[in-house]
Formats: C-alpha cells, structure tokens, sequence
C-alpha cells in the first residue's frame, strides 16, 4: 500500500466512526424533537441552531485553517464537540436537560464544524493525488452514507432501549478515537506563495473570495448550489413530518427513510469510487439537479398508501447527492490553490447556507399553509428549473467544453 493510501486510511477509519457516532446523535435528536413535539417550527429552528454559527464564523474560520496546521484544527475541533456533548449528557442524566439545551448542543457542535470541515476538506488534496481525488470523493460519500444508513437504527435503538445519555456519550467516544487516529498521521502544510503577505484577516478573507470570483464558470457553479439549498436544506427538516403526518408513520418508518437516503448516497458514492467515472463532472452536477428535482416533485405527488415509493424515490435521491456532492468536491479541490481551500470551502459554507436559513424560518408556515406535499412538489420544480437554465450560462458550458474545471 502506498504512503498516501496509507495515511488515507487511518484517518478515514477514525472519521467513519466518528460521522457515525455524530449521525446517531443528529438523528436521536431529530426524532427525539418530532416525537416529543410534532411541530415543524421546532424541527426548523434546531436546523437554524445547527447551521447559524457555521454561516456566521465560516469566513473567519477559513482563514484561521489556512494559518494553523490542520491537523491540529481537525484535533481541537473535535474535542471541542466531545466535551460540549459530554456536558449535556450530564444534564440528561441529572433529569435537568431542556429543549433548549438541546438546541445550544447543536449550535456548539455547529462551532466545532464550522473549523473541522474546511480543514478536512483542505487537507485531501496535500494527502491524495489528483488522479485519484474523484475516488476518494466517492470513499468520502461511502463514509457518510454508511453514516446516513446505521445512524438513524442505531439512534432508535438507544433512545428506546437506553436513554439520550448513551447517545450523547456515544459521541464523546467517537470522537476520542478520531483525535487518536490523528495523532499517528502526518498532514503536510500547503506551500504559500512567494509573493503572499503576513497576516490580514480581512484581506485573506477577500483572498478566498477572490479565488471564487475570478473563475466565471466556478462562480455560477457557487450561484446554482446556493440556490439549491434555499430549497434542500427547509425541505431536509420537513422529511420526518412527511413521513409522520402525510404517510402515517412512526419512528421506524422515519429511520427507514434515513436509511434510504443513506443507501443511495453509498451506492451513489461506490460508483464514484469504482466505477471511475468519466462523464464530465459539471455534466454530472446539473444531471443530478434534474434528478433530484424529479425525486421531491414525485414524492410529493403521492397518495398517503404510497410510502414504498417514497422509499424507492429517496433512495434514488440519495445516489444524486452523492454523485453531486462528490463531482462538486472534486472541482473545488482541483481549482483553488491548496494554500486558500480552506477560506473557499468556509465561504462556500456560509454563502450556501444563508438563503437555506431564511427558507428554514419559514418552514412552520410552509408546513401549515402551503401544505408538507405542496413543498416537496415546489421544491422539485425548483431543482428541475436551476438543473435546466444551468446548461445554458455561457461559463458553464465552456467548462463543459473545456472538459476540465481549471478556467480563470
């Protein structure tokens, strides 16, 4: 085994338990809120707390992983989050534990994130090949997916059979035994150009941005996928009352759905990771925006009897994801200088995910007034829409022409 396989493989070994250990509790507290509540308006704002101090200290973080050895940040972050869950494990087990401690965990956890996924995402391309960065993008969805597919049995499992306080302990060790991969494991520091300057927080900020906007065909690519969130990430919370109110299930039937997404993005990211791809990987992005469009809009034309096709469609959906999300990595980390990944992929956080909070504080009303089938439908459509126009921005297709991301 080569030394880049090598070291590969200790850290995702590390990181798969460590995303299942986080998955379980991600989907312990999501059913957890669902059944205790059955309100969209609690679910969104949990969303909301998950997500809000990645969009507000992404572009700051970023800049911060570039300065520090990542290794050190993955580290730090991680430790971070254990000891924030460790804390509320104590809660639960002194019978004190409110919602609201439960929404502060996520947005404590959103902090360790916040450093922890720039830094990872930085460092795969200082420890893997070019040639091979579509395969570990496909290795890095399977890791995910396996993540997706056991979280939700194991989270169910654990609050029916033993408490929240397990769930949330569970995650501590997961990620001790992260950080101890990490220790045994070398991550290179990107090389900084000649003619970089010292420290600036603002102009390395605008450094980062820059390293986007400069790229015509990669800054539309950034527009479309923030789009798409507006719409994804709302329709994400919604997932557990489709299969509650429209569908008539319960907590099995909310796991099963899980599981779904989480087996499709497997097989999705094992097509990636085996099969080698060659279709052009911006070809690749705006094919799954239609796909996926197509899976929300059906789903949301279904007849309450019809819960196995929603299975089937999911599970469809799951492998467009993983196939988006993978060919999108992949030009993210062979067109910016490996010395700024980390400031692009905080920006490309927070960018992505300011319409998604603004869709997510409507999410009670979308619910209520327009209807949970109404908003898969609408969602759907949107996709479809940014899948189809996107094949006809002049940038675009010139990367589609090109048949490679490295324009300026």
């Amino acid at each position: 085994m080569s030394p880049w396989k090598r070291t590969f493989a200790i850290i995702w070994a590390g990181q798969l338990v460590s995303t299942l250990s986080s998955a379980v509790v991600g989907y312990a507290v999501m059913f957890w809120m669902s059944l205790k509540t059955g309100s969209a308006e609690v679910l969104a704002l949990a969303s909301i707390a998950g997500l809000l101090p990645q969009l507000i200290l992404g572009p700051f973080t970023g800049v911060l992983v570039d300065r520090w050895d990542r290794k050190r940040a993955m580290i730090g972050a991680d430790a971070f989050v254990a000891l924030c869950t460790a804390v509320l494990a104590v809660l639960f087990i002194l019978g004190r534990a409110k919602l609201g401690h439960v929404y502060l965990l996520l947005a404590l956890r959103s902090v360790g994130g916040a450093f922890h996924w720039p830094a990872i995402q930085a460092s795969i391309p200082l420890l893997v090949p070019e040639t091979a960065l579509l395969r570990v993008a496909g290795a890095n969805q399977v890791l995910n997916s396996i993540a997706t597919i056991l979280g939700p049995a194991l989270a169910a499992l654990l609050i029916n059979v033993f408490s929240m306080t397990w769930v949330l302990l569970s995650d501590v060790a997961g990620a001790a035994i992260a950080i101890g991969t990490l220790l045994f494991v070398h991550i290179p520091r990107p090389e900084r150009k000649a003619d970089a300057r010292g420290p600036g927080l603002f102009r390395e900020m605008k450094e980062g941005l820059r390293e986007i906007t400069r790229r015509a065909g990669l800054f539309w690519l950034f527009v479309f996928v923030t789009l798409g969130t507006f719409f994804l990430i709302p329709l994400a919370a919604l997932f557990p009352l489709m299969t509650l109110k429209h569908f008539a299930g319960g907590a099995y039937e909310m796991s099963l759905i899980e599981i779904a997404w989480g087996a499709g993005a497997l097989l999705g990211g094992a097509a990636m990771g085996i099969l080698k791809l060659k279709t052009n990987k911006v070809v690749l992005i705006n094919a799954m925006y239609l796909i996926l469009g197509a899976t929300f809009a059906l789903s949301g034309l279904l007849p309450p009897g019809g819960f196995s096709f929603f299975v089937g469609l999911t599970l469809i959906g799951g492998i467009s994801w993983a196939i988006f999300s993978g060919a999108f990595t992949v030009i993210m980390q062979t067109t910016i200088e490996p010395s700024a990944l980390g400031r692009v992929y905080s920006i490309y956080g927070s960018v992505s995910m300011a319409p998604a909070l603004i869709g997510l504080l409507q999410t009670g009303f979308v619910a209520e007034r327009i209807g949970i089938t109404n908003a898969f439908i609408i969602s759907g459509a949107a996709f479809i829409l940014i899948g189809f126009v996107s094949f006809f921005v002049p940038a675009i297709r010139a990367m589609i022409r090109s048949g490679s991301p490295r324009l300026s």
